[in-house]
């Protein structure tokens, strides 16, 4: 008898979930090749073909709701969507704020700087230099735990395109990123000429957390569940990695 409670109750909750047929996720359109806008203004990217991929296995319709990337959790608190879908890793700053479902996948940060500037991703290189950062990313928390302390100069941008934007003008150092957004956003283009990766790629999950991860809020949990098991169904027939081919040429997606 109480499994049949039990059984009734969450079906009633998983109804209650989507009281539509649509999913909102939350983005920052402005990170290629994660989530940005082609010359029609159509969305696209990995992210975006990843929040449809999970919305067609449950068999839902994605709405996308543009927001700055720093104002992401408290939009997603004041019910403006469901869920943040934006390369938001899960770190455990954020996690006292939402939820984070399973990790999705993970891609490593890199400085990018001018190839003469022998500049490289440590405390005392990085000292008296300014390194721009997207406004409240990963980044940034990374940024100002490592280099900081030790009088780096930490700039932050409303989006990615903005600390592009002051590195190729000289008015910041360096830049850190992640190593796709880098590649496709900045290196491929004219604006990077004479810039390049300095050094290894960054992680500390103490820091920048597991991963790339759904953010929900803390009492959606039957949200949560589905979330995950939709993205434990992609990912075992493989749709994810192929989905992940179509814009990297190394493995992101997580086991």
């Amino acid at each position: 008898m109480k499994h049949l409670v039990t059984s009734a109750v969450l079906c009633l909750l998983a109804s209650s979930a989507f009281a539509t047929d649509t999913l909102r996720f939350g983005i920052e359109a402005d990170y290629p090749p994660f989530e940005y806008k082609l010359p029609s203004g159509e969305l696209t990217g990995f992210d975006i073909d990843i929040g449809n991929a999970v919305c067609a296995r449950l068999q839902l319709k994605c709405m996308w709701v543009e927001n700055s990337f720093d104002g992401l959790i408290p939009a997603l608190m004041a019910k403006k969507f469901d869920a943040i879908n934006s390369g938001m890793w899960d770190t455990p700053q954020r996690e006292k704020a939402i939820d984070f479902t399973s990790v999705i996948y993970a891609t490593p940060m890199r400085l990018v700087a001018r190839a003469d500037s022998h500049i490289l991703p440590n405390a005392e290189s990085l000292k008296g230099k300014r390194v721009g950062v997207q406004q409240g990313g990963t980044q940034q928390l990374y940024a100002e735990a490592k280099w900081a302390p030790n009088g780096a100069i930490i700039v932050t941008y409303p989006s990615q395109s903005a600390v592009f934007s002051d590195l190729a003008g000289g008015r910041i150092d360096a830049a850190l990123q992640s190593q796709q957004s880098a590649e496709d956003g900045f290196l491929k283009t004219p604006e990077g000429k004479g810039f390049t990766f300095v050094g290894p790629g960054l992680l500390d999950e103490k820091i920048s957390g597991r991963g790339v991860s759904f953010g929900v809020r803390k009492q959606d949990q039957v949200l949560k569940v589905r979330l995950n098991e939709a993205i434990a169904s992609l990912k075992k027939d493989g749709t994810l990695d192929k989905i992940a081919k179509k814009y990297f040429q190394y493995q992101v997606v997580t086991p």
